[in-house]
């Protein structure tokens, strides 16, 4: 069993179905209303644990309600929770998500999870020297990754970024990170002045760029391809980015050529958008084998 510390943010989401997306002063009418735990580094975290490896989250909530319940999903998903802080100060992270027209909309309330400091991250250095493999994504403090990045490097673990939400990186971390995950708009922060053919053939094996429904491409070093997703009925597509990034994670630590890591890596993703919520669908190992 690998061992995958994800490095991240914690939240509660709070999600809303409507048939159509309001526009600015707009007010519309909503099907369902619904609170389920999310945050992209516990969504990731989530995801790997219920691949197959023995995971650690090391984050930070409040001693809220929220925070309460984030703990106990993790509790039962066999996620380590004993690098995760509680704050008295602020509260947890929320998403505010709303689901309308076949897509998502997200406003991102950090609340605890600038928190996930140096300081706790000097707490937290044994599951990090220990992982076969680090994940970490940008809803945490620029300077914690940027120290995580510094400690994986040191430690020769590998580190795969997950550059969302979108911001710009230094060139030490794209250069320290072995694997970088942008979509097609982040890949685009982080590479302002070439376009994506060039920056494929920069990074060769080391960035994937997701196109939704298009599947994932990179550049092997020969020549640029295009991993091609599986074709679902998507019922929420909010997780189905850290659902891939957990797989690809999990698949690539446990030494799988990389285009069987991303084929897997699609296949979890495609299964976790036909079940509603960040972490509702997120599949088994077996779910996903079967599948594959």
């Amino acid at each position: 069993m690998v061992k995958v510390c994800v490095i991240g943010s914690c939240a509660m989401d709070l999600v809303v179905t409507s048939t159509k997306r309001p526009q600015a002063g707009e007010t519309v009418l909503g099907d369902k209303f619904s609170i389920v735990p999310g945050g992209k580094g516990a969504n990731q975290a989530i995801a790997a644990a219920r691949l197959g490896a023995q995971v650690t989250m090391i984050g930070c909530v409040g001693t809220d309600f929220y925070g309460d319940t984030i703990l106990e999903n993790f509790k039962q998903n066999a996620v380590d929770i004993s690098y995760i802080e509680r704050s008295s100060e602020v509260d947890s992270g929320t998403a505010h998500i709303i689901l309308a027209e076949g897509d998502n909309s997200i406003i991102v309330v950090k609340g605890a999870n600038d928190n996930v400091t140096t300081a706790l991250i000097d707490k937290s250095l044994e599951p990090i020297k220990t992982a076969h493999i680090v994940l970490i994504q940008q809803e945490i403090p620029e300077e914690t990754v940027d120290y995580v990045s510094d400690i994986c490097a040191k430690y020769k673990v590998p580190l795969l970024l997950n550059p969302a939400p979108a911001r710009s990186i230094s060139q030490k971390i794209i250069e320290q990170a072995q694997y970088l995950t942008p979509n097609e708009h982040e890949c685009a922060i982080l590479f302002p002045r070439i376009n994506t053919s060039q920056a494929l053939q920069l990074y060769p094996n080391k960035l994937f760029i997701t196109e939704g429904s298009k599947g994932v491409r990179y550049f092997n070093g020969e020549q640029e391809v295009l991993v091609p997703t599986y074709k679902v009925n998507a019922v929420d597509t909010t997780g189905a980015g850290d659902t891939f990034n957990a797989a690809l994670a999990v698949s690539l630590a446990e030494g799988n050529p990389i285009d069987s890591a991303l084929k897997f890596a699609n296949r979890a993703a495609s299964l976790s958008v036909t079940k509603f919520g960040a972490q509702g669908g997120m599949p088994s190992r077996a779910e996903v084998e079967e599948k594959l």
